[in-house]
């Protein structure tokens, strides 16, 4: 049964919505909580509208809460378009930073602070990884480039 809001959504909460709910909350995966959101998306309910509105305005990446506001409109939902991220989106994070990049041995690579990183502060690397897209790496590089003050 669909509604007039939008012909494609289903009326009624998915099989698997405490499943979609847990992945739509997922720190350590910006790639699971878009995909939760963009399955949520096709239930018109007030469970799921609500949980995408909390995506919403709640999410640190922006991709994702790009995703939830579509999905949100294309229910019929009077919501506006996120912002773009500015700043730090954790606070701390160059300290967080230099901790890790201080912790390997003199002349480490690139990688191995990347591969440090994603280990030790999976939810700082993912959140990132999402928010800055394709500019990641560099982004990330140009932080291990500068030089650690002792």
């Amino acid at each position: 049964m669909t509604n007039n809001h939008n012909a494609g959504a289903i009326s009624e909460l998915p099989e698997n919505f405490e499943e979609l709910k847990r992945a739509s909350n997922r720190t350590g995966s910006w790639r699971e909580r878009l995909n939760a959101v963009n399955e949520l998306g096709n239930w018109d309910t007030a469970p799921t509208i609500k949980l995408l509105q909390h995506v919403l305005t709640g999410d640190q990446v922006f991709q994702v809460r790009e995703a939830a506001y579509r999905k949100l409109k294309q229910l019929g939902e009077d919501v506006q378009m996120p912002a773009k991220n500015k700043g730090e989106l954790f606070k701390g994070l160059n300290k967080i930073l230099l901790r890790i990049k201080k912790s390997l041995p003199v002349g480490h690579t690139f990688e191995q602070f990347k591969e440090k990183l994603q280990k030790t502060r999976l939810d700082i690397y993912d959140t990132y990884e999402g928010d800055k897209g394709a500019e990641f790496d560099s982004w990330l590089r140009e932080i291990w480039e500068t030089p650690a003050r002792r």
